[in-house]
């Protein structure tokens, strides 16, 4: 790109701050590296489209990621997402740490589809060099290109900077908790009691903590660089314009305060404030026929007897193994191989 575009570009960003609207409409003129600095003295990197970086004069302890649209047709997060770096562009917001706005998905968004051909958020950890049948799809070049992303932005950081990672989802089907957080298999470390109560202080107060290594990208960044991070559920699936943002105000206003280094109000941690669950049950779909034995519209965190059928296929019957065993991100139009059903039961992290 000419310098006289790049300028084009930045005082076009800097006039109206719409920089998700031009990743989507012109994600070429974002190709490439921009660096530039706001009236603040801000320093703002462009890594490509839906990809920004913002990082202040005297930089605080910490490199906060928030990633969204991972799957195009979550809009809530996007949405929000979207509003940060508008504010922080026209000046309205000033970061007080390096942070990381990740848009995902692009063209899922224009279709308004979770995914084009790959679900992104199975891509992760490498996942993505794994995909033979549709190597060139859009979703594995993005895959890669999103790790070299967060990759470059922590490795930039001192040893003194904490890492964080908000991956920001809203569900397909409606939650008996409507906001809650999956917290990436650990290997042994201890979970983050300080973290949950940051949660609790965002509105959320039911967990899941996974028991194994997976492709997720909050995964990718808990386990490659040791970042306190979390796939954030905080509602259900909406059209564009069609979210109650007062629903978000909480996470909303308590993210902002957090980028911005201001303080917040938060709980000791108490078991008791929280529901948390830990997975039971990993049913993959191996069949064509598979088949959910619920209602399409079940709530997720639905609970079930010990015996009840929950899913079958041709040569197996899946059910449910312990009294109160409730079913999470249920969906049996899942690829061959992929996950269908997480089952949770409660659990604390004593």
């Amino acid at each position: 790109m000419h310098t006289q575009d790049i300028s084009i570009m930045i005082n076009s960003l800097l006039e109206n701050g719409q920089f998700l609207t031009m990743s989507r409409q012109q994600p070429d003129v974002l190709k490439n590296r921009v660096n530039f600095s706001l009236a603040n003295n801000t320093k703002v990197c462009i890594q490509g489209p839906g990809i920004i970086s913002f990082a202040p004069q005297v930089s605080g302890d910490k490199a906060i990621i928030l990633s969204c649209g991972i799957h195009g047709n979550e809009t809530a997060p996007i949405e929000i997402c979207e509003q940060y770096v508008s504010d922080i562009l026209l000046g309205n917001m000033a970061v007080a740490h390096r942070v990381l706005f990740i848009f995902g998905n692009l063209p899922a968004m224009e279709t308004g589809t979770r995914f084009i051909k790959e679900n992104l958020n199975r891509l992760f950890s490498g996942a993505h060099a794994n995909v033979q049948a549709n190597a060139n799809t859009y979703e594995v070049a993005r895959a890669k290109e999103l790790e070299e992303s967060v990759a470059q932005f922590f490795n930039l950081g001192g040893a003194q900077e904490t890492r964080y990672h908000y991956d920001l989802h809203t569900a397909i089907r409606p939650s008996k908790n409507e906001k809650f957080a999956v917290y990436p298999f650990l290997h042994g470390k201890a979970h983050s009691r300080e973290q949950l109560s940051f949660l609790l202080a965002c509105g959320i107060d039911t967990f899941l903590l996974s028991g194994s290594a997976t492709t997720t990208f909050s995964y990718f960044s808990s386990h490659q660089f040791d970042a306190h991070a979390f796939t954030v559920e905080l509602g259900k699936v909406q059209a564009f314009g069609q979210n109650d943002m007062t629903r978000f105000s909480q996470v909303q206003n308590t993210m902002k305060r957090f980028i911005c280094g201001q303080a917040i109000e938060v709980k000791s941690f108490n078991n008791g404030d929280f529901s948390i669950y830990q997975v039971n049950q990993v049913i993959n779909k191996s069949q064509n026929d598979f088949a959910l034995d619920f209602a399409d519209d079940l709530p997720n965190f639905s609970d079930f007897t010990a015996g009840t059928l929950l899913a079958h296929e041709t040569g197996c019957e899946f059910r449910a193994q312990y009294d109160g065993e409730a079913v999470v991100f249920p969906n049996a139009n899942v690829a061959i191989g992929q996950r269908a059903i997480l089952t949770v039961v409660p659990t604390n992290i004593e």
